[in-house]
């Protein structure tokens, strides 16, 4: 003890914390209590605050949090930080290995878990931490040292003085993820959807504190130039990370054949929910590092390494009932009441069911016995029945005949799947077509979500869509309802108010005509750019316009047709609601004019609509797939098939920096 000299104790405080925390997240082995190591920093913290000359930029108690940003900076990588490709079958993993072996005349190979997390970027200089940065497009990440300072998992000073680059993932437990969407909940706030979505949305705060709160972790897994270091596989590698104090997953094995590969990725699957962090496969490669010039690599992905993702977890529940919903058009869809489950993080107890011709095609019952899983980890979906849990009082479905809501018959068009509720005063499709005028990506109306629009109808303040815009009328009688504060009510007036001037297109969108979507909306108003232009345009006018055709064409002139239609258009007319559409084209020169773009992976800095909109007001217009007509592919993170077929074609490929570029020289 040292507590004469304050210079003396401050390094004997650090290295004890430092110490705990490699003890703690890399050897997963703690020689001090919680207790103990608080005592430690708090004494740390009370020194460096007396003896502030004496703090140091590897000091554990910058973790704590430090000053907050107004924008993260963006980092060049000294080398590309690529993804990897995916594979989905144990054929695929075969047919890879043996490429593998071909080139390289053995098989020898490392398999680690495949953490669903964000990329990460760790710099150090002398053993101190000097920059992490995100993946971003692979080029070029943003500066997150501020925020990644607080992760305890990450070395603020490493086990040697040495410069090095390493790689891994940021992710947060499952435990953490429960926690912080159990405190959202009591604050009112909304759910973060998944432990990914809940760790991009934290690593990206400018106020390092609330990172701190959120308890993020990290895994490593990867040396830039490992042979700088005398390492020659990556097995050694992995050993080296934790030697340095790195937190290593421990789950990662040696591999000599592809029969062990496969009893590996069998054996992880079949324990994936049981890790208190969340995974979505496993990641193969090649061991030797002085094979890697050898085996190649693609413009985005390494050849040496490939990732096999999981198939969608599948979980056993029971259909206790099946219930049916009216959509804002009168589809009628089919709703599975399950035994909740827990798949995937979150717990399930309703499946879409679709259409009758899905439940009589897997012969679903209520009573049965069902295998659900997440349509792409999100939508919960009925995958099939386990018949050998069917007793003979299970009887086959059969649809309904009449609205459950209003009781109006149902109808079924030719060739379609869907039945119809055809009644235009059903409570269910009105309280629908109220919450999809009010939608972000239609007329936005702020304070206008699901439950008020339904709470509104039920009160009989908004019956139609046009009342929204008198409900102003009501605010007196609204404040003196349970839940509803002066500036909850004024709040959402204002914005009724401010949503007037709205472009036409929203507008459009917001009237819910059958098969005409947001993109739809805005090719119809530059052909038509005012509403009276569109009411009086002729089916076979409509249908030549390019990506529109006969059937929206004619959906757009019944829409018109209907004289209730017609009213309230001429009623939103009345309130002020703008109907002219103004054109943010830009002339023939833009840079996007008259291409087509497809966006592929998750961009850092948009939405795929917010990409899709500047596109289209530069003169351009999306696809959603690659063909030999695409001009351009921009791709961001994660980007996938889409990607590699642009690149066998040989179309102009684009990053979210390059498009940032494109977009300032307009």
């Amino acid at each position: 003890m040292n507590n004469n000299n304050p210079k003396l104790r401050i390094e004997e405080l650090k290295t004890i914390i430092n110490k705990a925390n490699y003890e703690y997240y890399t050897l997963d082995n703690p020689t001090i209590s919680d207790y103990e190591y608080d005592m430690y920093m708090s004494e740390l913290i009370e020194l460096e605050g007396l003896y502030p000359e004496l703090k140091t930029v590897d000091s554990p108690t910058n973790r704590v949090g430090g000053e907050v940003l107004d924008k993260f900076q963006k980092v060049t990588h000294k080398k590309e930080m690529k993804s990897l490709s995916d594979i989905f079958s144990y054929d695929e993993v075969i047919s890879y290995l043996e490429g593998i072996k071909k080139i390289t005349g053995k098989e020898l190979y490392s398999a680690e878990l495949k953490i669903d997390g964000l990329a990460l970027s760790l710099i150090y200089e002398k053993g101190i931490l000097v920059q992490a940065s995100t993946r971003g497009d692979g080029l070029i990440g943003e500066d997150i040292t501020n925020n990644v300072r607080t992760i305890s998992s990450v070395p603020l000073k490493l086990k040697e003085d040495l410069d090095i680059e390493v790689r891994g993932e940021i992710y947060l437990s499952k435990k953490r993820f429960l926690k912080i969407n159990e405190q959202r909940e009591k604050n009112g706030e909304e759910l973060f959807k998944n432990e990914r979505n809940c760790a991009a949305g934290t690593i990206r705060q400018l106020d390092p504190e609330i990172v701190r709160k959120r308890g993020l972790d990290t895994f490593i897994y990867y040396i830039e130039e490992p042979e700088k270091y005398g390492l020659k596989t990556q097995t050694q590698a992995l050993e080296y990370l934790r030697y340095l104090g790195f937190q290593v997953n421990k789950e990662s094995a040696s591999i000599k054949n592809s029969m062990e590969l496969l009893d590996y990725i069998s054996s992880i699957d079949d324990k994936r929910m049981d890790f208190d962090y969340p995974i979505d496969g496993v990641v193969l490669k090649y061991e030797e590092f002085d094979k890697y010039d050898l085996i190649g690599e693609t413009v985005k992905y390494p050849k040496w390494a490939v990732a096999y993702k999981f198939a969608p977890l599948e979980v056993k529940t029971k259909v206790l009932s099946i219930d049916f919903q009216v959509g804002r058009t009168g589809v009628i869809t089919p709703v599975a009441n399950l035994t909740p489950v827990l798949i995937s993080g979150s717990t399930v107890s309703r499946a879409t069911l679709n259409n009758e011709d899905y439940i009589i095609e897997k012969d679903i019952r209520i009573g049965d016995s069902v295998y659900v899983r997440k349509a792409a980890e999100i939508i919960p979906e009925v995958v099939r029945v386990e018949m050998n849990d069917r007793t003979d009082d299970i009887i086959p479905f059969k649809m309904i005949d009449n609205c459950p809501i209003c009781n109006s018959r149902l109808i079924r068009r030719l060739g379609e799947a869907d039945y119809y509720c055809t009644n235009d005063e059903c409570p269910s499709r009105i309280v629908n077509q109220i919450i999809h005028f009010a939608s972000r990506d239609a007329y936005d109306i702020t304070g206008l979500g699901d439950k008020i629009a339904e709470f509104l109808y039920q009160e009989g303040f908004v019956t139609k869509i046009s009342d929204i815009f008198s409900l102003s009328n009501y605010a007196q009688i609204l404040l003196t309802k349970e839940g509803f504060k002066e500036k909850k009510v004024m709040g959402l007036i204002y914005s009724i108010e401010n949503s007037k001037t709205n472009n036409l297109d929203k507008l459009i969108f917001g009237l819910g005509i059958k098969n005409v979507g947001k993109k739809v909306a805005r090719i119809l108003c530059e052909k038509y750019p005012s509403m009276d232009e569109l009411i009086n345009a002729k089916e076979e006018d409509i249908s030549l316009i390019p990506d529109i055709g006969e059937v929206i064409a004619k959906n757009v002139v019944e829409y018109f047709k209907n004289e209730k239609n017609l009213e309230q258009i001429e009623i939103l007319k009345n309130k002020g609601l703008n109907m002219v559409y103004t054109s943010s084209k830009k002339d023939e020169s833009s840079i996007f004019s008259g291409k087509t773009v497809v966006l592929t992976g998750t961009l850092l800095n948009y939405s795929r609509d917010e990409a899709s909109k500047i596109i289209e007001d530069l003169g351009g217009k999306t696809s959603s797939s690659v063909s030999k007509k695409t001009d351009y592919v921009l791709y961001g993170e994660n980007a996938g098939s889409k990607l590699t077929k642009a690149q066998e074609l040989g179309i102009k490929l684009i990053t979210e920096e390059e498009f940032n570029e494109m977009i300032k020289a307009e």
